[in-house]
């Protein structure tokens, strides 16, 4: 069998795409939601680590600063160790031992967990240090005498006192120098009390913070000096007070406070803190091994995920090209599964049929169609040659035949171009309000020399008005098609009666006769075209097998039905039901 469409296009290979993609995307979705999971359980462990380790690296460094040497470190150690259950040990910077919380000697890692130095300080875990990356702790010359500390905690105490008479409320706080500060006060507030409340006398240097002050300085102008930069006197705030607007050089600053700070704080020590026996804190590696497991097991779900979804594409494939080759071969497709292939090849077979039913109907039509038109133009022709050859004479008699061929002949030509017109769409109605009972009389009127020549009855029953919006041509045309065939199969001494009647939304006409009748099998039948209880009888009751098929159309076309009810040597009754109001769409 030669391959009609692209492989590109085989529902095999986009089936198998389509799960590959899938598959791809579980995966990954499963191996990101695992290690997300796993990195979050990590970072907190992790965190958890930090916390304990922020803690120890600030505590350390608080001790740094308060002493300078790490002579008496070990009490702190162990309090140390036993709050965050960690083993703690302090080395210099050549890995000699200052302190261990512990007990037997254990192998430190290479990385170091942190490096203390008060001076040199990582300002993520201690963000007081600031820019300088000095720790506020380590004060040096500037830490106050007790007599010192009694003068400012005094004098803050007053200010305090003074300052809440003007409604401010403030507190008291020692710096780590041991000066007494203000806390809680507006700057810009306070500007304005500072005479009154000895704010000043507050703020100025002791004799300690003179000295230590003197010294800075001399050292901070030594390298503003080197620089090209004019002398500054720095405050307590390690900023110019002689020249408010002139910036020394934090650099310079900076480096002095360190070197005049160096002899007062611990030297530079190695941080490590281990697990509770001295072993290393775990960390989040993928080894060889997981990597490789990783990589077999999503290799085996694509394998998986590709080998079902060939097998099940294939499943769906077979069926689809065996209808196909069906369609192609125009012949029924076979239906062996009940899910929506066998319901497409269901569909399938049933287009096919009534596509070979259509077919079978087109030539029954043609034939039908050649069949009518041959009739009348046989006797006209038979009849126009027998008057030539001088057979017939050419009179008023044979005019007069020739006439009623030749209607026949348009009445038959006017039921296809209206069938024609309904088949296409193109039957358009031009409605408007009207009577049916009135209608219906109009037609009994019409039709009365019909029905007194075959010796019928015509009779109009109508209950009141019956209004409706309805094309009155084309609605006189139905109830018309419907009284002719009515009369024509009513023998004489019967009736027709045209029933009118209607409810709040409906408009009921029913012809009625009491004629041959329809057999109960040619009920289904008798809206077909050219279709005939009596194939024999069509010439002598006339008609051209097309007015109930143009009749089914106009009601439909009005959005109504058409039903009978027959019953053989009793009668048949034909009833239209129209909606009061027409909506243009077709029921």
């Amino acid at each position: 069998m030669t391959r009609s469409f692209p492989r590109r296009r085989s529902l095999v290979v986009r089936l198998t795409a389509v799960s590959l993609l899938i598959a791809l995307a579980s995966i990954a979705a499963t191996a990101w939601l695992a290690v997300q999971t796993t990195t979050r359980a990590i970072q907190q462990e992790q965190g958890q680590a930090l916390s304990g380790d922020a803690t120890i690296y600030t505590e350390l460094l608080g001790f740094a600063a308060a002493n300078h040497t790490w002579d008496q470190a070990g009490p702190k150690l162990r309090t140390l160790s036993e709050q965050t259950g960690r083993r703690i040990v302090l080395t210099t910077l050549d890995r000699r031992v200052l302190g261990d919380s512990g007990g037997a000697p254990v192998t430190l890692p290479v990385k170091a967990t942190a490096s203390v130095d008060p001076l040199h300080v990582d300002p993520v875990l201690l963000p007081e240090a600031g820019t300088s990356g000095i720790d506020p702790r380590a004060v040096g010359p500037f830490r106050l005498s007790p007599a010192e500390r009694s003068e400012t905690d005094l004098l803050a105490r007053k200010a305090v006192t003074c300052l809440s008479g003007y409604g401010l409320p403030s507190q008291v706080r020692e710096s780590p120098s041991g000066r007494a500060q203000l806390a809680g006060v507006d700057p810009l507030t306070a500007r304005y009390l500072a005479a009154k409340c000895e704010l000043y006398e507050l703020a100025a240097p002791t004799r300690t913070e003179q000295a230590a002050l003197a010294g800075l300085n001399e050292a901070v102008n030594k390298c503003l000096q080197s620089q090209g930069a004019e002398p500054v006197k720095l405050g307590l705030d390690f900023d110019a007070i002689a020249v408010p607007d002139q910036k020394p050089s934090r650099a310079c600053v900076d480096s002095a406070r360190r070197e005049q700070l160096k002899a007062y704080v611990a030297p530079p020590a190695l941080l490590f803190t281990l697990g509770p026996g001295g072993s290393q804190l775990p960390t989040f590696t993928l080894s060889r091994e997981n990597l490789t497991r990783i990589l077999a097991v999503t290799g085996g779900v694509l394998v998986l995920a590709v080998a079902l979804t060939v097998l099940v594409a294939r499943r769906l494939s077979r069926p689809l090209r065996a209808l196909t080759e069906a369609a192609k071969q125009d012949r029924p497709a076979p239906v062996k599964s009940r899910d929506e292939v066998g319901y497409l090849a269901a569909a399938f077979n049933d287009l096919t049929a009534r596509r070979e039913r259509i077919e079978e109907q087109r030539k029954a039509m043609v034939s039908d169609i050649a069949h009518e038109l041959r009739n009348p133009l046989n006797v006209i022709r038979g009849r126009l040659e027998a008057a030539e050859d001088g057979h017939l004479p050419f009179d008023r008699t044979l005019t007069a035949s020739l006439l009623e061929e030749t209607v026949l002949l348009q009445h038959i030509v006017d039921d296809l171009q209206d069938l024609a017109a309904a088949d296409a769409g193109q039957l358009r109605l031009h409605p408007e309000p009207l009577d049916a009972a009135e209608l219906a009389g109009h037609v009994a009127t019409a039709h009365a020399d019909r029905a007194a020549a075959a010796g019928v009855g015509l009779t109009v029953s109508a209950t009141g008005e019956a209004a409706l919006t309805a094309d009155p041509v084309r609605l006189r045309q139905v109830v018309g098609n419907l009284v002719t065939n009515a009369i024509r199969h009513t023998p004489p001494g019967g009736r027709v009666t045209i029933h009118v009647s209607s409810t709040v939304d409906a408009v009921t006409l029913a012809v009625a006769d009491t004629g041959t009748g329809i057999a109960g099998e040619d009920l289904p039948h008798v809206f077909d075209r050219f279709w005939r209880a009596e194939k024999s009888r069509s010439r002598q009751t006339g008609g051209s097998g097309l007015g109930l098929a143009i009749v089914r159309h106009l009601v439909q076309a009005h959005g109504g039905t058409v039903t009978v009810e027959s019953e053989v040597d009793k009668g048949s009754t034909f009833t239209v039901r129209l909606p009061v109001s027409y909506n243009g769409k077709p029921a």
